[in-house]
């Protein structure tokens, strides 16, 4: 068997465009081509850096790879479209055979087998992209781990995944999905509104030694949500930003 080899750059290479998903009516999952005995050389929540030149001007931002970490042949970036997201809208733009400059992957907040069996993660929007990695990741692994997901979203048609949270759900007794929605529609069984301290009491595993928080999404909530695990007794060092 060939060996795997690991990739991983400083400056920015061109990644070809070789297959589009749409996921929401404004989210698209992007596959980019690897060799085929290569993977990106990543932990689950690392990042990459799209580059592109935009009138003029060099920009950049990163992405959290959603496909599965150590997969050969390919990667995944999962995008949702903003109107004054820069790099969101060229991504959009793209076709299939195009090619994206990307450098990385760089290290984030991410995931470190052993390092709890009780994982909470909190995300809103398109700040889902690190959790699905990392929650691939374990529940692919079999690794012994609670996992707890609270996803804030203003409608159901904007929840990125949600075929496949409902799937987890089904199939795996040690995954728990939460979502919490600003709009929800008629008959909505679930949260409505926005994080609160109520809702990460109810849904997350209590603070301890054995338990990591994942949090990733609009910097807003994410300072807001940071605060209010701090209140409730989570530990600095025990929340982690992809």
């Amino acid at each position: 068997m060939a060996a795997v080899t690991r990739i991983k750059t400083i400056s920015p290479v061109p990644y070809t465009l070789i297959q589009i998903e749409p996921d929401t009516h404004d989210t698209k999952t992007f596959r980019f081509e690897l060799p085929a005995n290569a993977t990106l050389d990543l932990a689950p929540g690392d990042f990459l850096y799209v580059h592109t030149t935009i009138n003029g001007k060099s920009v950049k931002r990163a992405y959290t790879p959603s496909s599965l970490p150590g997969v050969t042949g390919y990667f995944d970036l999962t995008v949702k479209r903003y109107e004054t997201g820069l790099i969101s809208r060229y991504l959009h733009d793209r076709r299939i055979g195009d090619t994206v400059l990307m450098s990385g992957p760089n290290t984030g907040g991410h995931w470190v087998d052993g390092m709890a069996t009780h994982v909470g993660f909190v995300a809103g929007g398109t700040g889902i992209t690190p959790m699905i990695a990392i929650i691939r990741w374990i529940l692919s692994q079999q690794i012994k781990a609670e996992l707890f997901l609270i996803f804030a979203n203003k409608t159901d048609k904007d929840i990125i995944f949600h075929r496949e949270w409902d799937r987890y759900i089904q199939e795996f007794p040690n995954f728990h999905c939460y979502h919490l929605l600003e709009y929800p529609p008629a008959g909505w069984q679930q949260g409505t509104g926005r994080v609160t301290p109520d809702v990460l009491r109810q849904h997350l595993p209590a603070p301890g030694p054995e338990t990591r928080i994942f949090l990733c999404g609009p910097p807003p909530m994410v300072d807001a949500v940071e605060t209010m695990l701090r209140d409730l007794g989570y530990p600095q060092d025990t929340i982690i930003l992809p």
